[in-house]
């Protein structure tokens, strides 16, 4: 039985993908049939919407941190369409074959663009949104830098901030592997899947970053197929002082819903 009591920290191939570009494509139609079939889009999308029916605006912006070839944000402009509610999205990504491919993948759709940049070196000058989103990217970051990022993402955003990522789970571990036989079709598709679990989070790890991320409201939620959603709501300035007020030796510690 595979121990799954710390994070692992080993490199998925995709961190540093070193194979042919044409290959890219493939890789991420796995990684997009594994995301419809067990609904992991569906997350980010719900989430969303619900941190945008509670600031009503004329429009808003959307910045995807690892956006990869783009599909989330071309699931999120399609269901915006569908609302009729007015969006412009951005996709930051570091890969410069990965960001190619979106724009390939997304052409038509001029509510959205893209950014090569590093998620570690933006600083709140960078961009102007509304929500930072943020989808089976954090696994892949050292414990040391998910906390030097989400406070980064809460500083770039007005509204809110939606983080979408997997469970570190003995069960969702084993079940990948029958899944990946069946479904996904490239080894490295296959390997990273696995590493990606082991790279996943518990709860009470997450619950714990939360109280060092002040200015927000906290809710984090397991969702299937073994995620969890965590959205950070932006709040004025009053609620926070109060909090604060209330609180006992942790000043600005966050409270989960």
């Amino acid at each position: 039985m595979i121990d799954l009591t710390k994070r692992h920290d080993g490199l998925e191939i995709m961190d540093n993908f070193q194979d042919s570009r044409t290959k890219l494509p493939y890789i991420f139609k796995d990684i997009n049939r594994v995301n419809h079939i067990l609904g992991g889009n569906d997350i980010t999308v719900n989430a969303v919407f619900r941190l945008v029916e509670n600031v009503l605006q004329e429009s808003y912006t959307i910045l995807d941190m690892g956006c990869g070839d783009g599909n989330m944000l071309k699931t999120l402009a399609l269901e915006a369409r569908r609302r009729n509610i007015v969006m412009s999205f951005i996709g930051v990504d570091l890969n410069s074959d990965a960001l190619r491919l979106a724009r390939q993948e997304t052409t038509g759709f001029p509510e959205i663009s893209y950014v090569k940049r590093n998620i570690l070196g933006l600083d709140s000058s960078d961009f102007n949104c509304d929500i930072v989103i943020t989808t089976l990217t954090m696994h892949h970051f050292e414990n040391e830098d998910i906390l030097v990022f989400l406070k980064q993402f809460v500083n770039l955003s007005s509204i809110g901030v939606v983080v979408n990522d997997l469970e570190r789970s003995v069960l969702a571990y084993y079940l990948f592997q029958v899944f990946g036989l069946i479904f996904i079709k490239t080894k490295v598709a296959k390997i990273d899947g696995s590493i990606s679990i082991r790279k996943g989070f518990k709860r009470e790890e997450l619950e714990q970053l939360s109280t060092k991320i002040s200015a927000v409201s906290h809710e984090i939620k397991w969702k299937w197929a073994f995620r969890y959603v965590w959205i950070m709501r932006k709040r004025p300035l009053t609620d926070i002082y109060e909090q604060n007020e209330n609180c006992s030796g942790n000043k600005g510690a966050a409270r989960i819903l």
